[in-house]
């Protein structure tokens, strides 16, 4: 079979380098175009759980300051109470949020405040989507004077209108007018705060006004931490302590005598009801140097112990036979 020869000329051997660079643009803008936004989703129980572990931290740190001067002056630390909140939550702030670390509730639930405006949303950067810088100094400051300031201003404005009776003002126009005015903005509040919730549930991005406001969210610090905290323990304490405080207010309503003569005959030891102590107060279990006798059982009582019974109670009974005891009378008199 014959050969056929090309009649075209061989390509030069910089082709491939030409037709690289012609395609090279388009490759990069196809890459481009072709990159996602990478979505984060932030569980929002955390967020309120951090927020919670941060207000019991707090909480801590009151009671242990409060013990610290439990030996002064009753009711001087009530009156500083809104100064001595303020400066707690300012040391929390101080040693955390200030040098770049989370809160302790942040950093139990795995964290971390970040700058909105410079977190990266795509490009080589990205790669989990929980990149980003911390928080700005200005950031940082103005989160104090909202955080820290804002509520050491309003707690002190509400007790400061409240003990100058504004709202009970008729005859200064302008103290009523500044009342109306606070009641007003707390209103408003609440209701910014409650529509600031509902974009919150729905989102799952800044919990409060002030960190909408500032573009400060809370992204996780790690992405393979543990995220959830057992609260097996802190349930079986909770528990523990709603029981012994039912108890702490039964015990007192139930009469002791009834239990321990319900108790009487599931125990081992029955000495105690033989005949051979009815020579005894049953009461307090010694032999009564002023022997009293309640009728119409006819039971031996020391007079103190069956006296301040029956003067606690018009229906006291007997704590031998459960008789309802009518009188009392000294034990060999007619």
């Amino acid at each position: 079979m014959p050969q056929v020869e090309s009649d075209l000329p061989p390509p030069p051997r910089d082709a491939w380098v030409a037709e690289l660079e012609r395609l090279l643009p388009q490759w990069e803008s196809l890459r481009d175009s072709s990159q996602v936004i990478i979505p984060i989703s932030i569980s929002r129980v955390n967020q309120f759980d951090a927020a919670r572990l941060d207000v019991e931290m707090s909480a801590m740190l009151k009671e242990q300051l409060v013990k610290v001067f439990s030996l002064m002056k009753p009711g001087l630390l009530f009156q500083y109470e809104p100064e001595l909140d303020a400066f707690l939550e300012f040391l929390i702030w101080r040693f955390s949020i200030w040098v770049d670390k989370p809160t302790p509730g942040n950093a139990l639930m795995n964290l971390r405040y970040r700058d909105e405006r410079a977190a990266p949303i795509s490009g080589k950067e990205v790669r989990t989507g929980l990149e980003g810088p911390g928080l700005s100094v200005s950031q940082k400051i103005l989160y104090c004077i909202s955080t820290v300031g804002g509520q050491y201003i309003w707690s002190r404005l509400q007790s400061f209108s409240a003990f100058r009776r504004w709202g009970d003002s008729e005859q200064r126009p302008i103290a009523r007018r500044a009342w109306g005015l606070v009641q007003n903005a707390e209103g408003l509040y609440r209701g910014v705060s409650f529509c600031n919730l509902l974009l919150f549930l729905y989102g799952g991005r800044y919990k409060t006004i002030v960190e909408r406001f500032l573009k400060a969210r809370l992204v996780y610090a790690s992405p393979n931490m543990n995220r959830a905290v057992s609260f097996e323990y802190m349930n079986r304490q909770l528990v523990w302590n709603e029981f012994s405080e039912m108890l702490l207010l039964l015990l007192p309503l139930l009469n002791s005598s009834s239990v321990k003569k319900f108790l009487l005959p599931f125990s081992k030891d029955k000495s105690a009801g033989s005949s051979g102590d009815e020579a005894d107060c049953p009461i307090c279990r010694s032999s009564p140097s002023i022997p009293f006798i309640a009728h119409p059982c006819q039971h031996r009582y020391c007079y103190y112990c069956l006296r301040t019974r029956c003067s606690a109670s018009s229906s006291y009974r007997c704590a031998r036979c459960n008789e309802v005891v009518v009188a009392i009378q000294r034990q060999g008199t007619s």
